[in-house]
């Protein structure tokens, strides 16, 4: 699982480095975690083909001894040379950079850093992805290649200026995400390339940021130019910035600082210490999001339990959320109000069967509800197929529970009730509303339930949103099928998944797709699947999957809505 950063993890960048050691130093001195440094001098340029400097004696940069192989692999992170036109039109300079480029890179890796930073100016980047696609192949050091990205366009930046600020109506003519795209898109979207986002003074629309965060960033650029200075004359951002920056640290960022020290009475630690603030004053996660920690843009595989008996440690996932059952609970409080009137709870009792108990917590849940209702059940049917699961069942029978419970070890549809329910209780409605069991077993177990029978829950609706998340993308390229070596490829992208979503964005609104209800009264019951649906999408994006979910009602008003889940 990735790990979570504590504070902000912060890097320093330079243009140029005359002593290496004095600027780590300082750096570190500074609260700042790596730094950013060029490999070669950027005024250093090679000649390969021809020239004066072809054969121009002395050694291409500093000894790989100004530091420790431990500091090199954790403290450095190398900067391509600005001179570098891998795409120019003129062959010598071509011919010359992409010589240039790849002794750069080898001795980045020769150095073991952990990443190398190379910058797109323009859009035109074919031959870059070209060598840097051949650099990935061929090299023994597994690095990570690290791709800036102005988010505003050199050009667009500079008639934002001469405007006075960027028109968010306006279309920018050229958009840098379109560079990105191109480049991953000719790099077969490798996962050791991601993106690192160079802030602008004037951000562009929130479709545009929101388009960015479905990407695989790593760092973001904040130039000391951008920042303020408040009342007591330290360095802070503008609101903007802070929101959109804050919206980058859900996905685990690193900032690398920018730019001379434009507060030099305060001192260039309070930069770090300002963007560690916003780092620590992140909105705090919801129960939710807390329990699914660890756990964003893992591809499962959707349960079976009508084919497979699930595992004790996955029910025991399942018990700990802290949102479900305290739900059902509520819709069991006001079933149980809903069938039995004040006046007649001296007198009156209800049979209850959880179809699908696992290991008792809607049995549990149920229960407590009676006693919060202050209503009584008469018997609690707790019916399982899994023989593992029912061994739990009879225990918390033997020591909670008595001659209230009995459980039932069987398979549902093979079961003969000895008398009909009034509250028929299931969670057994997968990740999309209609897998595991669902619709069609509850069809068949309806057969439990008296005519004026409450079914929980009693409705869901499924939907779909088309989506964007390379980070998605290359999950689902990377997942291997253990059953049948047979399958193509594609097979992969036709599965469906179950993942708590995080590093995406919904390309348009979700649409309705299926509708269940029970008890279904219909003579013939129908639940034939297709559907056909049209999105409209505004703006240039790559279709990677659809994302699925459902929301269904308990019972009267209690929802419960389990969140996004991914359909490949």
């Amino acid at each position: 699982m990735p790990v979570r950063m504590a504070r902000a993890s912060c890097g320093r960048d330079f243009h140029c480095c005359p002593d290496i050691n004095t600027a780590v130093e300082n750096s570190c001195k500074s609260g700042f975690d790596f730094v950013c440094l060029p490999i070669v001098n950027p005024r250093y340029k090679r000649e390969f083909l021809y020239g004066p400097a072809k054969n121009r004696p002395g050694p291409l940069t500093r000894s790989d001894l100004a530091l420790s192989g431990q500091d090199w692999s954790t403290l450095i992170v190398g900067k391509t040379s600005p001179w570098l036109q891998l795409d120019s039109r003129v062959e010598v300079i071509r011919r010359n950079s992409e010589a240039g480029f790849k002794q750069e890179l080898a001795f980045a890796s020769h150095l073991g850093l952990p990443a190398i930073l190379i910058q797109l100016r323009h859009s035109k980047n074919a031959n870059l992805a070209r060598c840097l696609s051949e650099q990935i192949q061929t090299a023994y050091f597994q690095q990570q290649y690290w791709i800036q990205i102005p988010l505003v366009s050199a050009r667009d930046q500079a008639e934002s200026l001469m405007e006075g600020q960027l028109d968010e109506e306006k279309e920018p003519q050229d958009d840098t995400w379109k560079w990105w795209h191109e480049f991953r898109t000719l790099c077969d979207s490798h996962r050791r390339i991601n993106v690192v986002l160079e802030l602008s003074a004037n951000l562009p629309s929130e479709d545009v940021l929101t388009r960015w965060l479905a990407e695989p960033i790593k760092c973001a650029v904040v130039s000391t130019s951008l920042f303020l200075t408040n009342k007591r004359g330290y360095p802070v951002l503008s609101k903007p910035h802070q929101n959109f920056l804050k919206k980058l640290f859900k996905l685990e960022i690193q900032i690398i600082l920018s730019g001379s020290d434009r507060h030099p009475d305060k001192g260039l630690h309070t930069y770090q210490q300002y963007l560690d603030h916003l780092w620590q004053t992140r909105t705090p996660p919801d129960p939710v999001t807390q329990f699914a920690r660890g756990y964003e843009d893992y591809l499962q595989s959707p349960l079976q339990p009508l084919m497979d008996n699930l595992e004790s440690q996955t029910y025991e996932i399942f018990e700990k959320d802290p949102v479900k059952y305290s739900q059902y609970q509520k819709a069991v409080y006001y079933a149980l109000l809903d069938k039995i009137k004040p006046e007649e709870k001296e007198t009156k009792s209800v049979v209850l069967m959880v179809v699908g108990a696992g290991r008792g917590p809607l049995v549990r849940a149920s229960i407590a509800a009676s006693h919060q209702a202050d209503r009584k059940i008469r018997k609690v049917y707790a019916v399982e197929k899994n023989p593992n699961a029912v061994v739990t069942l009879e225990n918390m029978k033997d020591e909670m529970w008595g001659d209230l419970v009995e459980v039932v070890s069987c398979d549902m549809r093979q079961w003969e009730a000895p008398e009909k329910a009034d509250i028929l209780v299931s969670e057994l409605l997968g990740s999309f509303g209609d897998n595991e069991l669902s619709p069609e077993c509850l069809d068949g177990a309806q057969r439990f339930l008296q005519d004026d029978g409450i079914s929980i829950p009693c409705e869901y609706t499924s939907y779909l949103s088309p989506l964007q998340s390379e980070k998605l993308y290359n999950e689902v390229r990377a997942c291997k099928d253990t059953t049948n070596s047979n399958k193509p490829f594609d097979h992969n992208f036709e599965t469906p998944y179950v993942v708590r979503l995080h590093n995406f964005q919904m390309l348009a609104p979700p649409q309705e797709v299926f509708n269940f209800k029970h008890p279904n009264r219909d003579a013939v019951i129908d639940n034939t699947r297709y559907a056909s649906l049209e999105f409209e999408i505004n703006q240039d994006a790559v279709l990677h999957g659809f994302a699925g979910y459902f929301d269904t009602v308990l019972f009267d008003k209690v929802n419960l809505n389990p969140g996004l889940c991914e359909e490949g």
